[in-house]
């Protein structure tokens, strides 16, 4: 090998003890691993489905903060594997997706097959190095990929794809590093999932249950006040929703008025706009400006957006997929946002109705709604829940903090191969 090939195939951080070894070779999935099929037993037959085998599917792996799976959301019985083309594979077996999508990766705690979007390759040396350069080596997976209805990476494309590896103990001692690394991020991840289920708990306690208006958790100060007053949204709130300029004139956008959409909404306080319309757009248009503290909702949306909620922290326009409760002086702006956040599937569940795949400001206005008139009480529940979400957003950064760090890391510790 020669030194510009040495170079090539040197990583830019290497561990002490390895400063002064050759390059990596580059090797072949073939050499580095057995590849193995997926498959699907048949469908309609009881008998295959069921049993103690675990069966993964893509998606299953799309997993960024732990390569682990020890258990899936189907299994088979031994006669299913017997009559579908996967193998059982052993433990600490890679698993890659090969159709749609290419390249999510996971690695088996325990014996498992795998359906036919899967391929397995049963390591001969390091299963977690294997894994990690097939992660760096993402994209290019990826671009193999071929086919006119959808990618897919063939079994042979992926026996001959090759990855830049190292001996085994170089190989042994990058696996410790980023395992340890992982360990980090799946700690952080389950502190965060904690502080959630530990919200959406205090929300039931703090908030009163369908059909009940005082809340079973009370601060001690409002212990004796009355009962909370229940209305719907209407009798409360004035409501209101947006519209869109014409996108083919150009004098409507680009302006100074803040527009937002739907994909702003993930309950929120939205604090900037990714677009925005003029006064002419604004004139020519059902958009208007709403206040600061308007609470909105969307109202259709791809997957999960219906329902979701957002505070408006500035004056601004919506599109027409947008509802707007207005603020008023009987209810705290950020107490109505968190009522309505920990109300997500009862609001999805207004829209369905026959023929209904979306909500409308008429449905919101039906929503009930329910309140304590002391609007101190209110703020104090609202103070309580925001600085728990300012908690849950600080360790949500620790924890992109650490993926970010592990996608450099990453980087310092994979030379790039030499060829696609």
């Amino acid at each position: 090998m020669g030194e510009d090939a040495k170079k090539a195939l040197t990583p830019k951080l290497r561990f002490p003890e390895f400063r002064d070894a050759d390059g990596w070779q580059e090797k072949s999935i073939e050499a580095l691993a057995r590849v193995s099929q997926g498959g699907t037993p048949d469908t309609s037959n009881m008998e295959y489905w069921g049993g103690m085998i675990n069966w993964l599917t893509p998606a299953e792996m799309n997993k960024d903060d732990s390569p682990y799976i020890a258990s899936t959301k189907r299994t088979l019985t031994e006669a299913g594997l017997a009559n579908c083309s996967s193998e059982l594979l052993p433990s600490c077996s890679v698993i890659i997706s090969t159709r749609a999508p290419i390249g999510h990766l996971a690695i088996n705690t325990t014996p498992m097959a795998i359906n036919q979007g899967c391929r397995g390759l049963v390591p001969v040396e390091n299963a977690y190095f294997l894994y990690s350069a097939l992660l760096h080596a993402k994209a290019r997976l990826i671009d193999l990929g071929a086919g006119n209805t959808f990618k897919e990476l063939s079994g042979s494309a992926l026996k001959r794809f090759v990855i830049p590896a190292p001996p085994p103990a170089e190989q042994q001692k990058i696996a410790d590093c980023l395992t340890s690394l992982d360990e980090l991020i799946a700690a952080q991840g389950r502190k965060v999932e904690a502080l959630k289920a530990h919200k959406k708990g205090l929300m039931q306690q703090l908030f009163p249950r369908e059909g009940e208006t005082v809340p079973r958790l009370r601060f001690p100060e409002f212990r004796d006040a009355p009962a909370w007053t229940t209305a719907t949204i209407g009798d409360i709130f004035e409501t209101t929703s947006g519209g869109t300029p014409d996108r083919t004139k150009r004098a409507y956008w680009n302006g100074s008025i803040p527009w937002i959409t739907t994909s702003l909404i993930d309950f929120n306080v939205i604090t900037s706009a990714e677009e925005f319309i003029t006064d002419e757009g604004l004139r020519n248009s059902s958009a208007k400006i709403l206040p600061r503290k308007s609470v909105l909702i969307a109202l259709i949306g791809q997957g999960k957006t219906r329902g979701k909620v957002a505070l408006l922290d500035f004056e601004a326009s919506t599109n027409q997929n947008c509802g707007a409760i207005l603020p008023n002086d009987a209810v705290a702006p950020n107490f109505t946002f968190l009522n309505l956040c920990g109300r997500y599937e009862e609001i999805r569940g207004l829209s369905n109705g026959p023929g209904q795949g979306s909500l409308s400001q008429g449905l919101i206005r039906t929503l009930p709604f329910c309140f304590p008139k002391d609007k101190a009480e209110q703020q104090r529940i609202a103070d309580c829940l925001s600085a728990l979400d300012a908690q849950i957003i600080a360790e949500s950064r620790k924890l992109d903090a650490l993926k970010l760090h592990k996608r450099g890391l990453m980087q310092q510790l994979f030379p790039a191969a030499e060829q696609g």
